[in-house]
């Protein structure tokens, strides 16, 4: 009666299992790594309120404000300026 160890004789790199464990962490870091690169090469426009103004002039469009708090979070978020708050003409002072 022969016992087989454990431990057999072949390389490390022969087992189809550690392919698997090791391929998930490879393809998360690739993938971060493609998207840095997207990041890096294509960042997003800041748009001011003046540039939404002057693309609606330019198409003859009314001035839509809804999208204007959107615009200005996202902006916010992007530059990290705190936009001044606007008070109402007939608020007391």
């Amino acid at each position: 009666m022969s016992n087989k160890s454990v431990m057999d004789d072949k390389p490390w790199w022969s087992y189809g299992h550690l392919w698997l464990v090791i391929s998930g962490p490879v393809s998360v870091v690739l993938a971060c790594l493609v998207t840095f690169y997207f990041i890096a090469n294509s960042p997003n426009q800041i748009i001011t309120g003046q540039d939404i103004e002057i693309e609606n002039i330019k198409s003859n469009k009314l001035i839509d404000g809804s999208n204007a708090p959107a615009t200005m979070a996202r902006n916010h978020a992007a530059t990290g300026v705190v936009p001044a708050p606007k008070t109402a003409p007939d608020a007391p002072k």
